[in-house]
């Protein structure tokens, strides 16, 4: 989890440096794989652990809002492609 964690704030930064809008859209498309990996973890460790933190619920939350406001906005590029 902290290795997809931490890896959305790299392809982020990574998409802020791009040079083209395609770059742009295929870094954010990283990021996005790695967001949802990390949810994927955060629900494991809910549902399989029985880890009942309620600051995993908001992380999941969390990682749920950032999945879909940079899905929107790789949608938006591509549509002005």
């Amino acid at each position: 989890m902290i290795r997809s964690g931490t890896s959305v704030a790299a392809h982020a930064r990574e998409a802020s440096r791009a040079r083209s809008d395609a770059e742009f859209c295929s870094k954010l498309d990283g990021l996005l794989q790695e967001a949802d990996e990390t949810q994927l973890w955060i629900e494991l460790l809910i549902a399989d652990c029985m880890i009942s933190d309620p600051t995993l619920s908001e992380a999941h939350r969390e990682a749920g809002e950032i999945i879909a406001i940079f899905t929107t906005i790789v949608s938006k590029v591509r549509r002005s492609l």
